[in-house]
């Protein structure tokens, strides 16, 4: 019982996290509804398999991929440019399908040759932790967005919307620090289906759309066979750099998160398989039209949250999000969970990886505050600036340029492991100097 309800636990979670992307990507490109239930499907269909494939041979873990913002925000872009790069919305979409076969090889290239193991050594305590800071705050802005109802039902600030989503906080942080097992435990899905219900009785809960058929499995290039546009094969090896970053980043924090709960990893480095996963991933995502998952660093406070670390509640979860994508009725059900109601369980899920962040910041000597303190100042700067240019300052950029400059997390992330690694050197400069000098006398 235990499992089936942990499973269950983790199912609402990945749906919850991953419904808003492809909804929003349909959505930009004009799709009808019957393309749009296909991009749904495929996607979950992809990730769902995805986090099996990682947590058995990848990575090793219990993290959930979720589609990826980086992929998000290329496929906004360039469904934007549509009738200047490719002349339908149809054909770009088929250029995307183009893009993700090319990630996938770099995926396999960069896995092979080691690179994602040089990578990983970047990720010290000090870049995870800004990491992890960047990541609340970028995620801040749509959490209270969604909690307010803000685009829910109508644009401006919906107060029943608002007065429902605190009632799903306030209840879902009582039960995480609740002193009954069972409550803290299963916190998160009983906040998201006792939120769902809750907007149901109040009217504030949309009508579930019925589908036309019992089951359907993903179809192969369902936008038609892919294109390769230049412009996106070069946006596709830099998206592919940033997701390994973001992949390794995600790895660090719920390797911490699951070490906190006694659960021991293998002690193997896993970062190469993981690489592996992911170009697997890709292609299968390139294949299907499904926009590509990645592991997201959630999971670390969602285990933070529910005190549950173990893999197997984790794995049957993502195996029932595999069978719910090719059921249609399922998969529109889950898709008509009001989104306040997962914004506001993602206020609590997301509160707890600040204290992680600032854990990680502990984990030095007082020696070498001031060093620490310069990569913070720096990174969150440069990060957290970004977060407030506004998307139309970067139009006329090359895709690559926006890709980076429109996301704060990345770019922060980057600026952490560059003053990181500045600082080391000169440390290490410094410490050779004052050996070659002693070695002088």
């Amino acid at each position: 019982m235990k499992l089936i309800l942990g499973a269950l636990q983790w199912t609402a979670f990945i749906i919850a996290a991953a419904i808003v992307v492809p909804v929003a990507v349909a959505q930009s490109f004009h799709l009808d509804h019957s393309a749009s239930a296909r991009l749904i499907q495929s996607t979950f269909f992809v990730l769902g398999i995805a986090a099996v494939i990682q947590c058995v041979k990848g990575h090793r873990l219990p993290i959930n991929e979720s589609p990826a913002g980086l992929w998000w925000g290329v496929y906004t872009i360039y469904g934007g440019l549509t009738g200047t790069v490719f002349a339908t919305y149809g054909d770009t979409l088929r250029g995307l399908q183009g893009a993700l076969l090319i990630s996938a090889v770099c995926f396999f290239l960069l896995s092979i040759f080691k690179v994602i193991d040089r990578l990983a050594a970047l990720f010290t305590p000090v870049v995870t932790g800004v990491y992890l800071l960047l990541l609340v705050m970028q995620l801040s802005q749509p959490i209270i967005k969604g909690i307010l109802g803000i685009g829910y039902r109508k644009d401006g600030v919906d107060g029943l919307v608002f007065g429902l989503a605190l009632v799903v906080v306030a209840a879902a942080f009582m039960m995480t620090n609740s002193t009954i097992s069972f409550f803290k435990q299963y916190s998160i899905l009983l906040a998201l289906f006792g939120g769902w219900l809750l907007f149901a009785a109040a009217g504030a809960a949309k009508p579930m759309e019925m589908p036309d058929r019992l089951f359907q499995l993903p179809s192969l290039f369902p936008f038609g066979k892919p294109l390769f546009n230049s412009g996106l094969i070069i946006t596709s090896i830099f998206i592919t750099i940033l997701l390994i970053v973001n992949m390794l980043a995600s790895m660090k924090v719920v390797d911490i998160a699951v070490k906190k709960f006694g659960k021991q990893p293998d002690g193997h480095h896993h970062e190469r398989h993981a690489g592996f996963a992911a170009s697997f991933s890709h292609l299968l995502s390139g294949l299907t039209g499904a926009i590509a998952p990645v592991p997201i660093s959630g999971a670390a406070g969602f285990i933070e949250t529910t005190k549950m670390p173990s893999k197997k509640p984790f794995m049957l979860g993502s195996i029932l999000v595999v069978f719910i994508s090719v059921i249609p009725f399922f998969m529109n059900a889950f898709a008509s969970l009001p989104s306040p109601v997962g914004f506001a369980v993602n206020f609590v899920v997301f509160s707890a990886m600040g204290g992680l962040a600032l854990a990680e910041f502990d984990s030095y000597e007082k020696a070498e505050l001031k060093r620490v303190r310069f990569v913070i100042g720096t990174s969150l700067l440069t990060g957290v600036g970004i977060m407030f240019v506004p998307e139309t300052a970067l139009k006329g950029l090359h895709p690559v340029f926006i890709s980076l400059l429109s996301n704060g997390l990345v770019l922060g992330t980057l600026a952490a492991i560059a003053a990181d690694q500045f600082q080391l050197w000169r440390r290490r400069r410094k410490s050779d100097n004052l050996v070659s000098s002693e070695n002088k006398h």
